[in-house]
């Protein structure tokens, strides 16, 4: 039985007791989640299981706090975690391509650094003063003399081995050589061919033996040279190693619980060993240029010993929570940036930087899923990383197989992280449907809902959060009044008097405006009525386009009646969104029948212009029609239905009743109320169903009627199941509580065909038939006529065929 909507169910009014406090300034300040619980438990879960593949994708509408939310949960649950260790990057000794990377406790990667720059500055400091001072160079030039004497030696046993033999040795560019001579004279080649065959031949024997032996005491010479050399050298190495020790030993015993550290400090010794010469202070002189030489001298030698600080923790009080809010490949992953040096870019591995997961390393990194996905390498290179557990820096030229320069390929850094992607349902449905990576690497799905039941705990938890939000942002307070108009809110955005939406975001917001009105104001506290405003002015900001739509049926631009009675015509409902805004509009919908086998027509749907939702609808009426009167004939009819003046699209099944409503009046012949707009679905049974928008609706249609001025009989029909939803404007609950306006709940098409029309709509009696005069007589009577108008027509047409056939051929 359809029936008018009580005052009460109107709108769920949240009394004032109810709140428990008089203002929130009372209230402790929100310290958890609200309204999630489901997705609260997915998170505990997730962030406790260790197993490889146990991230978390949290799915939920924008506006939901979710990222809010998870952030404040994962500081939370970091607090207790320990604090990750440190890394950083160092030149490695055997492969100057690959830098290593080092982990050192929390704290110690900056001490490190410290420590290796005063480490460079001593050596440099001590070996010089080393090398300067006389003791040094006392033994040097024992050294260095007992090397002269043995090559003087030498060179003076040769000579007299020369002169007995008559000969003399002279040093030329071409090397040693020896002169036959003769009376202390050297022999010129006339001399020397002058004499007899046989003194020559002898010569020549005496010149080659003297020649090997001159040749062997310069192999002495040479081999002399070589051990005093590596005896020079290991003085140097001793003396470097003496004025290091007390340096390396200091670091040594400050770092002997980190075995890396160590033998990187071993390293370290023997490659200053190995490069005294820059510690000496004995590097070729620089020609003289206008400008200084870039990475030369000191710089290069402080950059080889140098450490790259990567990851820094000494700060953190927990795990690390690191939020990228732009997760390009070198956001996440770091950069080997490069420098230029005489026209050329060369880098080296003190320029090679952190990415967001080097922060996260060892605790939560929480990225938006949408921009992962949609940002170029991103997505792949984190599932990969995921996967081998480790942070690798790439060139992305490389992996697309581009010429690129030689660069570094740093040593990858072991990855322990728990990944929270944030996004969209649809976006989840998505990737777990067509990633198959993505199922094995994001196994908990936490799932943020957009509204929560409407309790006594729920309230308080409300009224507890606008208290936070108060505070954090230094508003005004809200009292009791307040509290009660921000739960009704919520119930609004929730569409469900039984529920509270959990779209944080829009209600801080609320509290904002609310807050800055209750200032203009001038009183300590915000209302109620402040509340309101802050709606109201919300909606108005946005609204022009109803207001030009509301013009337009006010000049009768638009075709909407309000008043009076009409056949075949009746006031559709539906709702509009653009963006921050919804509203609703009302439609004229009208059907026409006439003799005919097509059946029902949708315009909308043979002008494309209706959805696939809605041809769907329009077909269900047909199936209503052959249900309800086509059991004791054909159903032979041909009718059209239309949304009238609507030039783009229709979609969704709302104005199904509204068209099968339009079409019963055109069959019967009974007009319907104008003043009266419909809305909802309708099954095959005549069953009224649910639709979406409701309080738009209702709302858009009273915008109309009170343009026009309100006559005390417009109003609204709406399903019955969707009375639940009403959170209805005060306005129109208070016109109302007037009288001037009504809304009506119909369970099926009976029902609210008799609120339209005001007649009866009839049931069948025992033999069948409708009670005489009701709709679905008038109806049935209509569908029967145009039955027995078909057949007659088509008993006619083959007559008139078969009189033609006997002209043709008579006997």
């Amino acid at each position: 039985m359809a029936n008018e909507v009580s005052i009460e169910n109107l709108r769920r009014v949240c009394e004032q007791a109810t709140v428990g406090c008089n203002s929130t300034a009372e209230l402790q300040a929100l310290e958890k989640i609200i309204g999630q619980d489901r997705a609260v438990r997915s998170l505990h879960f997730g962030l406790g299981i260790q197993a490889l593949g146990f991230n978390i994708f949290v799915a939920g509408l924008p506006g939901t706090g979710r990222t809010t939310a998870v952030k404040s949960f994962l500081e939370e649950e970091a607090r207790g975690k320990p604090v990750p260790p440190d890394w950083c990057y160092v030149y490695n000794f055997r492969n100057v391509s690959q830098p290593r990377a080092i982990s050192l406790p929390a704290g110690r990667a900056r001490q490190f650094q410290a420590d290796m720059k005063s480490l460079v500055e001593g050596a440099q400091r001590e070996i010089r003063m080393a090398f300067e001072s006389e003791e040094y160079s006392t033994k040097r030039e024992e050294a260095a003399g007992e090397f002269q004497k043995q090559k003087e030696d030498l060179g003076e046993s040769i000579n007299q081995r020369a002169r007995q033999e008559g000969f003399i040795i002279r040093q030329t560019a071409m090397g040693i050589v020896t002169i036959p001579v003769k009376n202390d004279h050297p022999l010129t080649e006339e001399e020397f061919m002058a004499l007899k065959e046989k003194d020559r031949e002898a010569l020549h024997q005496k010149q080659k033996n003297l020649q090997a032996e001159i040749e062997t005491a310069l192999r002495q010479i040479k081999t002399a040279e070589k051990s005093a050399n590596e005896q020079l050298n290991q003085m140097d190495r001793q003396v470097a190693l003496y004025a290091l020790s007390h340096l390396l030993h200091a670091l040594q015993d400050k770092y002997q619980d980190l075995p890396e550290i160590l033998a990187y400090l071993e390293e370290v010794r023997d490659d200053i060993l190995a490069n005294l010469d820059q510690f000496r202070g004995d590097e070729k002189e620089q020609p003289a240029l206008p400008f200084p030489l870039p990475g030369g001298g000191g710089e290069q030698l402080m950059r080889r010993y140098a450490v790259n600080v990567l990851v820094d923790n000494s700060s953190l009080q927990g795990a690390p929570v690191v939020i990228e809010l732009n997760p390009t490949y070198n956001n996440l992953f770091g950069r080997i940036e490069n420098e230029a040096r005489f026209g050329a870019l060369v880098t080296d591995f003190t320029l090679i930087q952190q990415g967001s997961l080097h922060r996260a390393n060892g605790g939560y990194l929480v990225l938006a899923a949408e921009e992962v996905v949609r940002n170029p390498f991103s997505w792949e290179s984190l599932k990969r990383a995921l996967r081998n557990r480790e942070i690798a820096i790439e060139d992305q030229g490389e992996r697309l197989g581009f010429m690129t320069t030689r660069s570094l390929r740093s040593e990858p850094v072991p990855l322990q992280v728990k990944v929270v992607l944030i996004g969209k349902p649809d976006v989840y449905n998505l990737l777990y449907v067509y990633d198959e990576d993505f199922r094995e690497l994001f196994k908990v799905k936490a799932d943020f809902d957009s509204r929560m039941e409407r309790t006594q705990e729920s309230i308080n938890q409300y009224a507890a959060f606008a208290s936070t939000v108060c505070a954090e942002g230094s508003m005004k307070h809200l009292d009791a009044s307040a509290i009660a108009k921000l739960v009704e809110y919520g119930s609004r955005l929730a569409e469900d008097q039984n529920k509270l939406s959990t779209r944080f975001g829009e209600i801080s917001d609320v509290i904002r405006e609310a807050s800055y009105y209750a200032t203009q104001s001038g009183v300590e506290l915000t209302t109620g009525a402040h509340i309101r405003q802050a709606i109201e002015e919300r909606f108005y900001r946005s609204n022009l386009i109803q207001e030009r739509i509301g013009e337009s049926i006010h000049r009768e631009i638009l075709k909407i009646e309000v008043s009076g009675e009409k056949v075949g015509q009746v006031n559709g409902l539906s709702v509009i969104e653009l963006g921050d805004v919804a509203f609703g509009q009302p439609s004229r919908i009208t059907a026409t029948v006439g003799v005919g086998r097509e059946g029902l027509v949708d315009i909308e749907r043979e002008a494309r212009l209706g959805g696939p939702i809605h041809t769907k609808g329009v077909l269900i009426l047909a199936g209503f029609l052959m249900e309800k009167y086509a059991q004791d004939k054909p159903l032979s009819l041909s009718g059209r239905l239309v949304f009238e003046q609507s030039y783009s699209g229709v979609e969704g099944d709302s104005a199904s009743s509204t068209e099968l409503y339009a079409l019963l009046s055109e069959l019967s012949g009974l007009p319907v109320k104008q003043e009266i707009a419909v809305t909802g679905s309708v099954n095959q049974r005549g069953e009224v169903q649910a639709i979406g928008g409701v309080n738009e609706k209702i709302e858009g249609f009273f915008e109309v009627c009170k343009a026009g001025g309100l006559t005390g009989g417009q109003g609204v029909l709406i399903p019955a199941s969707n009375v639940q939803h009403l959170m209805l404007k005060e306005e129109v609950v208070d016109a109302v509580r007037l009288g001037q306006f009504h809304i009506w709940s119909a369970n099926t098409i009976d029902e609210g065909i008799e609120i339209l029309t005001g007649v009866k709509a009839g049931v069948r009696d025992q033999e069948g038939n409708f009670e005489p005069g009701s709709v679905n007589d008038r109806v049935n009577q209509r569908l029967h006529t145009l039955a027995h108008t078909i057949f007659a027509f088509g008993r006619e047409e083959e007559k008139e065929k078969k009189e033609k056939v006997e002209d043709k051929n008579p006997a």
